[in-house]
């Protein structure tokens, strides 16, 4: 019984090591890393559509919509908030967020795969 209970506290630290959908804590950061993601289903619950104008955030309140602009080149584009990211690795390394190919491509190259932003919600 004692090896069995071990193992099963293992598992379940494990398991909360891992997880991956904790909220950012206080204010969300407004300058950051973008890049742009594919998915199948969102956070919402909703159909992924890569040409729709929408983002990921690590963020849990859906709906609202935020003002992207690429910090080179000052073109911006506005997105709805549907998903939940960048993964905790991404989001440590400062990527604030994750835009719909259709999103980024209206600030930025697809090629360049990841750009500085600034970030204001409306």
């Amino acid at each position: 019984m004692g090896k069995k209970r071990l193992l099963l506290v293992l598992v379940v630290l494990f398991l909360v090591a891992c997880a991956d959908n904790t909220p950012v804590a206080g204010p969300y950061p407004k300058i950051g890393s973008a890049s742009w993601y594919s998915a199948r289903i969102t956070a919402t619950g909703e159909k992924f559509n890569n040409e729709d104008q929408t983002c990921a955030l690590r963020k849990k309140d859906f709906g609202g919509h935020y003002k992207v602009c690429n910090t080179a080149n000052n073109k911006c584009v506005t997105v709805r908030h549907n998903n939940f990211g960048p993964s905790k690795r991404f989001y440590n390394q400062g990527r604030i967020i994750d835009l719909s190919k259709a999103a980024f491509s209206q600030i930025a190259d697809l090629e360049e795969g990841i750009i500085r932003v600034t970030i204001v919600e409306e």
